[in-house]
């Protein structure tokens, strides 16, 4: 074969920049703190999938059926379902280094509180399932805060590349945790990974406790927690690119959550394998996923969205009818590499779409919402197809899951995912103080703004297009009610009319708006022609005084 210089210079610059690539990926690492807690966080998590494997594989000797297997993953994801609202207005209105603190204090009691039962001997279904769920109590209060408080720790341009981290992370702990924890079961008991478990929390609560965390301050008074989630609700009704991450996560989750429900007792019944090939299986998951990671980046430069999650729905059906097909451990191996890639590229993408559209002040609401669905999700999958495979059989369910996630793939396609990455989502904080003649309490309202514009009325659908973006900010950051209005005698004469639920959530919405909000408020001001900033009117419902019904009538 001839030397071509040219081919060959061309060749290993592709290589070199796919490397550059993947060391950007590690580029948040370099900061100190953010290593030392990546680091203790896999070793966490190894514990928590070791605990994984240790109550999935328990179960299959306190009551081997596939419905109280499948309930073992239904109790660890159900609180994530129940709580993951609450706990996401708790990381945006409290401190979140202490709300992590006591998370992991009480993940850490409530698995050696497991341990020491099991070890003793006086475990059984029911206690298993009530102290899993209580672990996952702890998980559920800690998700948010812990993935919200990201973007404190890296840059701006670090973001992505320390989501992709985590999920490395995560996955090279499914690749390392599910075999020790499997091991550890066939020598010495589960009740040794619950121990174990609760050690590794250990860690963590030493790092959350040295970290110098500087509060980011507010003039205002906290919000309280039902108007803060009623707050996130309101955003995500009004934020497009957010509603269609939570819908891809909530399907996505609900069938792949078929494959770790079930797997216990497939490799048992089917393949003969105990708890360290049990364990052996998930690790070929958390291999694939490994393998996964560094092509992410290169995926994303290449493919939209929307096809990279296309590719790995369908990758991860393959994998499902591989396994429900041939009941091979080299097979089933080779197909659980092939899930784990796909399910790190779901994850990894739609986690990045919503971290990179959120603004700091609602990300943990927001974050827990795509909790929510997401476990939810998993927990709805996991207690229905394990009552599916109670009837029909393991196989006859994976091939049902399998043409649901095709379907789904193509459902999901007209739910455009977006990034938000070039967008400057830090607070502008260019609206003016408001100098009022008597100050409002906190509560008073509700309060109704009106805009004045005069625009040219060649210009009126351009201006209506504008206005439109400018709706959703408005209704997304504290609105309830937004109308545009038009002069019937005079064309060019328009009034914009929002109204608040409070003066307060008036007053939050001057520490809401971002720079990237700013821009879109220019494009709507471009259109006006008065030559000053158009007149802004702030007035507060006037209560009226209660008469007595007879009184009237009189």
């Amino acid at each position: 074969m001839p030397f071509h210089p040219a081919a060959t210079l061309i060749y290993y610059w592709a290589v070199l920049s796919r490397y550059q690539i993947i060391v950007s990926t590690l580029s948040p690492l370099k900061q100190k703190f953010f290593r030392v807690l990546w680091l203790t966080n896999v070793v966490s998590l190894v514990g928590t999938l070791m605990h994984d494997v240790g109550a999935a594989w328990f179960m299959t000797t306190l009551a081997p059926t596939p419905f109280m297997v499948a309930m073992v993953q239904t109790a660890s994801t159900f609180p994530f379902f129940i709580l993951a609202l609450p706990a996401g207005a708790l990381a945006d209105i409290i401190d979140r280094r202490r709300l992590l603190l006591t998370a992991q204090i009480w993940m850490l009691v409530a698995s050696v509180l497991l341990g020491v039962l099991t070890v003793s001997g006086m475990t059984t279904p029911l206690v298993l399932l009530v102290l899993t769920f209580f672990l996952a109590l702890g998980a559920a209060v800690n998700g948010p805060s812990w993935q919200a408080i990201i973007p404190e720790l890296v840059e701006r341009n670090e973001l992505p590349s320390a989501i992709a981290l985590g999920s490395v992370g995560f996955n090279l702990a499914r690749a390392v945790g599910p075999v020790i924890g499997g091991l550890i079961v066939a020598a010495f008991g589960p009740g040794v990974t619950f121990l174990l478990n609760g050690v590794s929390f250990l860690g963590v609560v030493v790092v959350l406790k040295k970290w110098k965390r500087v509060e980011q301050m507010s003039t205002l008074k906290e919000e309280r927690l039902v108007s803060a989630m009623r707050a996130g609700i309101r955003y995500i009704r009004h934020a497009q690119e957010v509603r269609s991450a939570l819908i891809h996560s909530l399907l996505l989750s609900f069938f792949c959550s078929s494959l770790p429900a079930l797997l216990p007792i497939l490799s048992k019944k089917y393949l003969g394998l105990g708890s360290s090939g049990f364990g052996i299986l998930l690790g070929f998951f958390g291999f694939g996923a490994l393998l996964g990671a560094p092509f992410l980046p290169i995926l994303r430069q290449r493919l939209s969205l929307n096809v990279i999650v296309l590719v790995g729905t369908n990758l991860f059906a393959l994998a499902a009818a591989t396994i429900a097909n041939l009941h091979s451990f080299v097979f089933i191996a080779i197909a659980m590499v092939a899930g784990g890639m796909a399910w790190l590229i779901l994850i990894s993408t739609l986690i990045a779409v919503i971290q990179s559209v959120i603004p700091s002040w609602v990300r943990g609401r927001v974050l827990s919402v795509h909790m929510l669905s997401f476990f939810g999700g998993l927990a709805g999958g996991s207690a229905l197809f394990g009552f599916i495979a109670g009837g029909i059989g393991i196989p006859s369910t994976l091939n049902v899951v399998a043409g649901c996630l095709v379907v789904t793939s193509a459902v999901t396609w007209n739910y455009k995912l977006k990034s938000g990455e070039e967008l400057d989502l830090s607070p502008s904080m260019h609206w003016p103080s408001l100098a009022v003649s008597c100050q409002p309490d906190f509560d008073d309202g509700p309060v109704l703004v009106v805009v004045e514009y005069r625009i040219d009325p060649e210009k009126a659908q351009g201006f209506a297009d504008s206005m439109y973006a400018l709706k959703t900010i408005r209704r997304r950051d504290g609105a309830i009610r937004w109308n545009l209005f038009h002069d019937l005698t005079d064309p060019g004469h328009y009034i914009e009319s929002y109204i608040v639920e409070s003066w307060g959530e008036h007053l939050r919405q001057h520490e809401r708006i971002t720079v990237a909000d700013r821009e879109i408020e220019k494009s709507v001001l471009s259109f006006h022609l008065d030559g000053r900033p158009p007149k802004v009117m702030h007035f507060l419902a006037e209560p009226l005084p209660v008469k007595n019904k007879r009184t009237d009538i009189s």
